[in-house]
């Protein structure tokens, strides 16, 4: 009797677990990843929430308290624990505000960057020879300049402003979506599915954004979590040259173009905004590692 339930239990397939409880399966597997995750939703809630955790605006200036420094330094107080700037602004209203600028850059050039790249690879990927050359060539072109190089060069044409420099660092990175993912379109037609779908009568424009889309996702995914990282770096580069966001704007790369005159007497002025790109930055690119060990396929253990 025991060995017939046994054998019964045997025969009934298991669950698979959802697609959700799947992806965490893997991605936690990756601890350095979680702790990106972790320090990125601080960040979040820190651009989210910046004005209520916050203590001063950060535009604000303390006359009677010039390049203070932080609490745990002579002379230092609790009512600015990480000193102030060379006009008496509070450093820390400065850096959460700063992350809101950051953000807001990253989110908006992923989504510039990746509509206009994932168009572009799709029509790539289903157009003729003759548009699919002259699309991947004029990519090739775009990557042949370095990109922060081509990138001053677009926002020095535009003008310098904050607007201009984001638009300036989708079109560099661009030219990543687009031949990501034409690759992936090109791997997907051939499968059976496709060819299914297109004797089902599906048109063009299905197969490419309900068919073969959907199924190009997850590389894209890892690119855009990478491309988030590199609009933080890009667009802090463009404001300590000056041709990002203007003073008086708390960006992090326009506080270390203010406190370059202050290195040497004054280092928390320049410290601080740099170790907010650096781990913002550090941890974006440690989720973005665990995005893809977790979304390919060739990575997972069976």
């Amino acid at each position: 009797m025991a060995d017939a339930s046994s054998q019964i239990a045997s025969t009934v397939p298991t669950r698979r677990p959802g697609r959700l409880r799947e992806f965490w399966t893997y991605f936690k597997e990756n601890r350095g990843a979680v702790m990106g995750l972790y320090v990125f939703v601080a960040f979040v809630c820190l651009a989210l929430f910046a004005d209520l955790i916050a203590p001063y605006d950060p535009s604000t200036q303390f006359r009677t308290a010039i390049l203070q420094p932080p609490v745990w330094q002579d002379g230092g107080t609790w009512g600015f624990p990480l000193g102030t700037d060379a006009l008496g602004r509070d450093m820390l209203s400065r850096l959460i505000h700063g992350a809101r600028f950051s953000f807001f850059v990253g989110i908006v050039v992923v989504v510039v960057a990746a509509t206009g790249g994932i168009f572009l690879g799709l029509v790539a990927g289903f157009a003729p020879k003759w548009l699919d050359t002259l699309i991947m060539r004029l990519m090739d072109i775009v990557l042949a300049f370095p990109s922060l190089l081509l990138a001053l060069v677009l926002v020095a044409v535009l003008g310098p402003t904050l607007l201009n420099a984001m638009i300036a660092i989708a079109l560099v990175l661009q030219p990543h979506y687009v031949r990501l993912t034409r690759a992936s379109v090109l791997n997907e037609r051939t499968k059976d599915y496709v060819i299914a779908s297109r004797v089902a009568g599906a048109g063009p424009l299905r197969q490419m954004f309900l068919t073969v889309l959907p199924n190009c996702l997850a590389p894209i995914i890892v690119q855009a979590a990478l491309s988030f990282s590199t609009a933080i770096l890009d667009a802090a580069a463009l404001g300590f040259l000056g041709m990002g966001a203007q003073p008086p704007t708390p960006e992090w790369g326009t506080m270390l173009a203010d406190a370059r005159e202050f290195v040497l007497r004054a280092w928390w002025v320049v410290t601080f905004p740099g170790l907010a790109i650096l781990v913002t930055v550090l941890a974006i690119n440690l989720m973005g590692d665990g995005l893809r060990d977790a979304l390919d396929p060739k990575l997972k253990r069976s």
